[in-house]
């Protein structure tokens, strides 16, 4: 599996520590940033992201930042992207199972390397929507169509 992997410089540490444990575990991993403890705007960095699942170069992703919050939110502005914040193993297995999650955010202010570890290795091994998900997603679907592909900010 090709996982896609993002952090501002918040993040950046534990990216670090993610892609390296994710490489020895098996993963083909695509760091797409940062690469720094240099400023950057995580905005930036989820868009990528977001992207490569959207444009199917990569099948899942894992955001990181300080809180997980403002990835997230982000991610989920591209059309078609379903990204939900993990920060432990139950909620990475439920954002597959659950929502289709193609993404996962987590905060490097909020859990640990260890904990990080358990939680992108869950969401990583669990495998999709449950049938009795299947249409709650499909009506999230149908509501982001709705609203075709503008959207108006703040």
């Amino acid at each position: 599996m090709k996982v896609a992997i993002g952090s501002d410089e918040a993040g950046f540490d534990l990216k670090t520590i993610l892609v390296s444990y994710l490489t020895q575990e098996g993963y083909a991993v695509d760091d797409v940033g940062t690469y720094s403890k240099d400023p950057v705007l995580y905005p930036d960095i989820a868009l990528k992201v977001a992207t490569a699942i959207r444009e199917q170069r990569d099948e899942r992703g894992i955001l990181i930042c300080g809180t997980g919050i403002g990835m997230a939110m982000t991610a989920n502005k591209v059309p078609g992207i379903r990204a939900a914040q993990a920060h432990d193993t139950y909620s990475a297995e439920r954002a597959r199972k659950s929502n289709d999650a193609q993404i996962i955010t987590m905060g490097a202010r909020v859990i640990g390397p260890e904990v990080a570890k358990a939680v992108a290795l869950q969401f990583l091994r669990s495998e999709g929507l449950k049938e009795s998900s299947k249409a709650k997603v499909e009506r999230m679907c149908e509501i982001e169509r709705s609203f075709g592909t503008e959207r108006k900010g703040a």
